[in-house]
């Protein structure tokens, strides 16, 4: 009888022990020491950044001064202060951003691969909002801000932000890895190099590949002066032409999205 229970319990064990490895492997690793400071100029090649000497640390390693980019092609700008741009925030699984929009503006929808991400409104509106994954139907999760307003984007999950407002905003989010990602699903589906062939792509989202094709030659084209994508509709039917997308006056067309990290 002892040792079926043990037996059991060792069986319990097993399970608790095994089940909590995905966890520990779904974020940064616990930092071992006060701190790691990111040594950039190190040859050896860790997943992360090796540490510099603590005899040689120093106050500036854990400060950075955040000065807003330039405003992309989508209306906002996006200044991150991850692992490199802050050498301190190595092994500390932190990080963060600061996104301004002018009137109209986006961050368009991305995820962050290693990371969940908690954003602060505090300037202007925004409607955001994420967007569930195959499991739950892709059910879209979306919420009106307005100033002090907090709102949680799950880790992986595809998001985005806009500002609805008449004025600019400003958010700073924060991010549950020291270095999160971020991939940008247009560009990525859109504008890869070399091209995803177009018959993957119209077959995926069901439209012509002479639309695949139009709509990735936007993402390869340099941007316009002026912004805006050109009118004229995009071939095959499936969107008017007209004036095309308008620009924001930056100088940037609507595929790309310069200073964006």
């Amino acid at each position: 009888m002892a040792s079926r229970a043990f037996a059991a319990l060792l069986t319990v064990l097993a399970f608790v022990g095994f089940g909590s490895v995905p966890r520990a492997l779904a974020t940064d690793p616990t930092q071992l020491q006060d701190f790691c400071v990111a040594d950039k100029l190190s040859a050896v090649f860790v997943n992360g950044f090796v540490c510099k000497d603590p005899k040689v640390v120093t106050a500036n390693d854990f400060f950075f001064h955040v000065v807003p980019g330039a405003i992309n092609a989508q209306g906002s700008a996006v200044t991150a202060v991850s692992v490199n741009e802050l050498p301190g925030l190595n092994t500390l699984g932190i990080s963060l951003v600061r996104i301004d929009f002018v009137a109209g503006g986006q961050n368009p929808p991305h995820t962050h691969p290693r990371a969940t991400e908690v954003l602060i409104l505090l300037q202007g509106t925004l409607l955001v909002g994420f967007v569930g994954s195959n499991q739950l139907n892709n059910q879209l999760f979306t919420k009106q801000l307005v100033e002090g307003d907090v709102f949680v984007f799950p880790q992986g999950l595809i998001h985005f932000q806009l500002n609805n407002g008449k004025i600019p905003a400003v958010a700073f989010a924060g991010l549950s890895s020291q270095n999160p990602g971020v991939i940008t699903i247009a560009n990525s589906v859109f504008g890869t190099k070399p091209p995803i062939l177009d018959e993957i792509l119209a077959k995926a989202f069901m439209i012509e590949k002479a639309q695949v094709d139009w709509i990735q030659a936007q993402f390869a084209a340099p941007p316009q002066a002026g912004g805006g994508m050109p009118g004229g509709g995009m071939p095959g039917g499936g969107m008017p032409g007209g004036g095309g997308i308008p620009g924001n006056g930056t100088g940037g067309g609507y595929p790309g999205v310069p200073g964006y990290p």
